[in-house]
C-alpha cells in the first residue's frame, strides 16, 4: 500500500546527481549533528594553544569550530579520504590532508583532541582504526567518537499514524537493510565498552536524536534518493511507492526522525605513552 492523500499520482520528482546529493547531506548533517558535537567539545574543554585532529571531517564545519577555538596558537588537522568538500570551504584555517584511518599510520605529533563523527562504523578495520586514534592522543589528551546506531531506533516516523507513516518506515528499514551489508548498524551503542578496552579513562557516553523538524525530514529525502537505484533493484519499493513518499515529504505531511548517534569519550593515562 503507498502513503499519502488520494487523487492523482505525484508527479516524479526531477532527479538529482549523485555528488550534489552527498553535498547536500553534508549539510544536513552539520544542521542535525553540530550543535550537540560542539556541546561535547565544549565540555572536553578544546582550548587555544591545542592540537586536534578531525577525522573523515567530510565537510568544514567541525574542524572551523576547532580551528577558532584553538586559535592561532594552536593547530587543527582535517583528514578524510575525499577532500572536495573541505577544499571548497572559504577561507581554510585549518590543514586539509589525505587519510584512510582504516589503512594509514597516524599523522606525526600528539594531539589533544581526537573526534571522529559517523566514520567508524563504515570502515571494515574499524578496530584498528580506533586503536590509531588512540595511539596518536598525547597523555591526557581526549578522543570523542560520534556513531550512529540505527537499531537504537530504527524508524522513520514512531508515530505510525497513517498509510504514510507507514511507507515511510518501510522504506527506512529498506535503507538500512541496504545499508547494512556495509555498515555497523548498531555500533554507537558498542562505544563505551570498545573505549575502555583501548585503555581510556573517564569514560562517557550520551545517545540522541531529534524527533521532528525540517532537516531530519531533508536527511529521509537524501536518504531514499541515493537509495532509489538501488531499492528498486531489488524490489523492495517501486517507483510509484518513493514518488509518493517523496511528495508526501515535500507535502510536509509526515513527522521524521533522524537516526540516534551516539556521542562517547574518554580519556588517555597521563603515563600511557
Amino acid at each position: 500500500m503507498t502513503g499519502g492523500t488520494a487523487g492523482a499520482a505525484p508527479r516524479p520528482p526531477a532527479r538529482v546527481g549523485g555528488r550534489q546529493l552527498l553535498r547536500g547531506h553534508h549539510g544536513t548533517l552539520a544542521a542535525l549533528l553540530d550543535a550537540n558535537t560542539f556541546r561535547h567539545l565544549d565540555r572536553l574543554g578544546v582550548a587555544a594553544g591545542q592540537r586536534c585532529w578531525e577525522v573523515g571531517a567530510g565537510g568544514a564545519t567541525v574542524p572551523a569550530w576547532l580551528a577558532r577555538r584553538t586559535g592561532p596558537a594552536g593547530h587543527v588537522l582535517a583528514t578524510d579520504t575525499d577532500l572536495t568538500f573541505l577544499q571548497e570551504a572559504d577561507g581554510l584555517a585549518f590543514e586539509i590532508a589525505r587519510h584512510d584511518i582504516g589503512a594509514d599510520p597516524a599523522p606525526p605529533g600528539a594531539f589533544d583532541l581526537v573526534h571522529a563523527r559517523l566514520v567508524l562504523e563504515h570502515v571494515p578495520g574499524r578496530d584498528a582504526a580506533l586503536a590509531t586514534m588512540v595511539r596518536a592522543l598525547r597523555p591526557e589528551g581526549w578522543l570523542l567518537v560520534e556513531s550512529g546506531d540505527p537499531r537504537l531506533q530504527p524508524l522513520a516516523c514512531p508515530d505510525e499514524a497513517g498509510s504514510a507513516e507507514e511507507l515511510a518506515n518501510r522504506l527506512r528499514n529498506a535503507c538500512w537493510a541496504l545499508q547494512s551489508r556495509r555498515t555497523d548498524l548498531g555500533y554507537g551503542r558498542t562505544l563505551p565498552r570498545r573505549l575502555r578496552s583501548a585503555g581510556l579513562t573517564e569514560i562517557g557516553a550520551e545517545a540522541s536524536f531529534p524527533l521532528a523538524g525540517p532537516a531530519a525530514a531533508r536527511l529521509q529525502r537524501t536518504m531514499v534518493e541515493r537509495a532509489r537505484d538501488r531499492l528498486t533493484a531489488t524490489g523492495m519499493a517501486t517507483t510509484e511507492e518513493i514518488d509518493q513518499h517523496l511528495a508526501d515529504i515535500d507535502a510536509g505531511r509526515l513527522d521524521l526522525t533522524a537516526f540516534p548517534v551516539v556521542s562517547a569519550w574518554g580519556r588517555k593515562g597521563a603515563d600511557n605513552p
